[in-house]
């Protein structure tokens, strides 16, 4: 390879460089504008540490008229079953009663 080649292919690639140079030089030139122009959050939010006592209050209380309503709720079954239990007892005493009748005829 002659000195002439030598030095041509390497300003070639020093021009490659040099736009390589530019390119990044802009990249980071539109990321500085960008970061400009995003507002900035501030650093400390203020954040609830806990509900306040009004809440905490409405919560009890949605909790009370729930066990209450739960607990009429399993009174009213419990009575309607057993309700059916003295009605399945009278029924078949009524339907012995009755086989016991025919069959003395």
């Amino acid at each position: 390879m002659s000195e002439l080649e030598k030095a041509a292919r390497d300003a070639v690639e020093a021009a490659d460089n040099t736009e390589l140079t530019r390119q990044i030089a802009a990249i980071l030139a539109a990321q500085q504008l960008l970061a400009r122009q995003q507002p900035q959050q501030p650093a400390c939010q203020h954040q609830r540490q806990g509900r306040p006592a009004s809440e905490w209050l409405g919560i009890g209380a949605a909790v009370c008229v729930g066990g209450v309503g739960l607990a009429f709720a399993s009174i009213a079954i419990a009575i309607g079953a057993l309700s059916v239990a003295v009605l399945a007892l009278v029924l078949r005493s009524m339907w012995a009663d009755v086989q016991q009748g025919k069959g003395r005829r």
